[in-house]
């Protein structure tokens, strides 16, 4: 496989096939982040459960200490004073059926997370197959269905992230920006991968991490070591 330059640079400066400790494995990473952009961070976690189980789902939610670096457009589907509520934490569109109806005769997705209330899921399940395949489906699990919405909107907007398996039991989840250096990208890490591992399912036979590795946008991956985690 022909890389660019700036890519195959990146590969020559450390060990592929070595797994290094998280520390080093990030000021690796960082090094490598050569774009002329902000790059995210992103971790990418392979687990030893079988994602078609329904007993071995791993599945959760964490406000990161250092949040992402992103700062996350919030609509907030609610009336009255939970409306109200969502307008004053901050969040960026508040509505209830005209907002649905928005989405579903204009195709406007200009938002990056939809908080709704208990009482409104019945309207906002009419453009499930809209919201479903972009990821922006509401869901008590990841606390985007909740009567304290003000909250959850506080929450996104401090950085909030869902972790969860995809099909291949592989968890991707952006842990912040280039420019948060190493400590704080270190710090996101841990609060991260401690969740993941207290996350844990009682019925996960054998060896529950499989593999760790971290990398940026235009990076190459870099593998952690994870037997101390």
């Amino acid at each position: 496989m022909k890389y660019g330059k700036k890519y195959a640079d990146s590969l020559k400066a450390y060990d592929r096939a070595k797994a290094y400790e998280p520390n080093e494995a990030i000021g690796h990473v960082l090094e490598s982040a050569k774009a002329k952009f902000d790059e995210t961070i992103e971790l990418h976690v392979r687990l030893g459960v079988d994602p078609r189980q329904a007993d071995q789902q791993v599945r959760g939610v964490i406000v990161l200490p250092n949040g992402t670096g992103k700062t996350k457009k919030v609509l907030v589907i609610a009336k009255g004073e939970r409306a109200d509520a969502a307008q004053a934490a901050g969040a960026d569109f508040v509505g209830a059926e005209e907002m649905i109806q928005k989405i579903q005769t204009e195709n406007w997705f200009g938002f990056d997370t939809m908080i709704t209330t208990p009482d409104m899921m019945g309207a906002v399940g009419r453009i499930g197959r809209l919201l479903g395949p972009k990821g922006l489906m509401p869901n008590p699990k990841s606390g985007t269905v909740t009567m304290d919405v003000a909250r959850a909107v506080q929450e996104v907007k401090a950085g909030k992230v869902e972790y969860r398996l995809d099909k291949t039991a592989i968890i991707h989840c952006p842990i912040g920006k280039k420019s948060f250096g190493t400590e704080k990208i270190a710090e996101n890490f841990n609060a991260l991968m401690d969740a993941i591992v207290k996350a844990k399912p009682a019925a996960a036979k054998g060896q529950y991490i499989k593999s760790v590795t971290l990398a940026s946008t235009m990076g190459p991956g870099v593998k952690v070591s994870y037997t101390k985690l």
